[in-house]
């Protein structure tokens, strides 16, 4: 689940973490030439550099002048997400690279990253579309082929879990719910780019907007590992966990999918690392962050791993830095598990500080090459 719900005392505690998770601490000029959009996010506006632009790439330069916690999305006219670029700190500058079709959008910025954000009206222009090497076309399918296969595989692990709830096993329940969340975790962008799936089946208690019920996996970790009970309630849920599921499987491999965006959606996955993995927060019922650490890290890994032969001719030091940082977090991450084959993982409570630093150091290391995956990616 994207951890984008902070209260105030919580984003400015956690900007100066958040900054150097994201990678954004450029400091240049502002972005020139047609391709490029200035977008200036503060607190109460959301300013863009023009509201028109070429079909093609578009490179958003991204800066936050409020005091809170953004983030900034390209969206569809029906809220579908294009691209996204979350915890972007106070003071900090970010760059995000997208693709897009000739048609209307619009361009959000979410102070304290809530509510649907403030928004400008954009158009992309001209029938153009973007130039892409031939293999990632290859890539993009490949892609498609693997959330599909990962939603596929979902199901039958969430129906176990979900049984469980409704013949009111409470340690059958717990020990299928992990493992229920891998498919998900590793392909989460995709399934946020809908908008409305997300909400259903992974909302926390904390990203609850006014009005909108505690549904999904968190409802019912939290029935079974804090209130130690399952009730009527719990077996409604389990059975509404499973629809919402086969509608994430019935369109998952109908999503929009570019090369850019997988590269950042690889991003946006080390983020859900850095602001709920890292903390505990995600998981803070089971304590199984780890493995939704490691599903994130695998999800990433695998977009990059398919844009990697094209990246490499263009950015060779960076498919070097990559492939170095990938292999340091597996290595920290098999520190945890007895078993490398296996998703049996320490539980997260009794990882120490000490050793908390440790991962979101190294996954501050790998985020911040990762986040030029984009660009690497499109054609010069």
């Amino acid at each position: 689940m994207r951890a984008v719900r902070f209260s105030a005392l919580t984003a400015v505690a956690t900007a100066a973490a958040l900054t150097a998770v994201t990678g954004c601490t450029e400091k240049g000029g502002s972005g020139s030439g047609d391709r490029v959009v200035n977008v200036t996010a503060t607190d109460d506006k959301c300013e863009v550099s023009t509201n028109e632009f070429p079909a093609g790439h578009v490179e958003l330069a991204i800066e936050n002048k409020g005091s809170k916690v953004t983030e900034v999305y390209i969206l569809f006219p029906d809220d579908r997400i294009v691209t996204e670029r979350e915890n972007i700190g106070p003071g900090t500058e970010q760059r995000v690279t997208a693709e897009v079709k000739a048609g209307d959008y619009q361009i959000a910025c979410k102070p304290g990253m809530v509510g649907d954000g403030i928004r400008q009206d954009v158009k992309a222009t001209g029938g153009t579309v973007a130039k892409r090497d031939p293999r990632l076309d290859k890539a993009v399918a490949s892609y498609r082929a693997y959330v599909q296969a990962q939603a596929d595989e979902t199901l039958p692990l969430a129906e176990t879990f979900a049984k469980a709830v409704k013949d009111g096993d409470l340690e059958a329940a717990k020990k299928a719910y992990a493992p229920s969340r891998i498919g998900w975790e590793r392909t989460e962008p995709v399934a946020e780019s809908f908008g409305d799936i997300d909400p259903k089946v992974d909302v926390r208690a904390d990203g609850l907007e006014d009005g909108q019920e505690f549904t999904g996996w968190h409802r019912l970790e939290k029935a079974l590992w804090e209130d130690k009970k399952i009730g009527a309630a719990e077996k409604t849920l389990a059975d509404q966990l499973i629809t919402d599921l086969k509608d994430w499987q019935k369109r998952v491999g109908k999503a929009d999918i570019t090369p850019t965006s997988m590269a950042n959606g690889a991003k946006e996955l080390l983020d859900e690392v850095a602001t709920g993995k890292v903390t505990g927060e995600e998981e803070r019922y089971s304590h199984t962050d780890l493995v939704d650490f490691k599903a994130n890290v695998e999800g990433a890994e695998k977009s990059y791993e398919l844009l990697k032969p094209v990246a490499g001719e263009n950015d060779a030091a960076l498919v070097t830095e990559l492939d170095k940082q990938f292999a340091a977090l597996n290595t920290l991450l098999d520190k945890y598990r007895a078993d490398t084959s296996s998703y049996d993982f320490t539980s997260y409570d009794k990882v120490g500080d000490a050793d908390r630093k440790e991962l979101s150091d190294g996954v501050n290391a790998l985020a911040e090459p990762l986040s030029k995956l984009a660009a690497a990616v499109v054609v010069k």
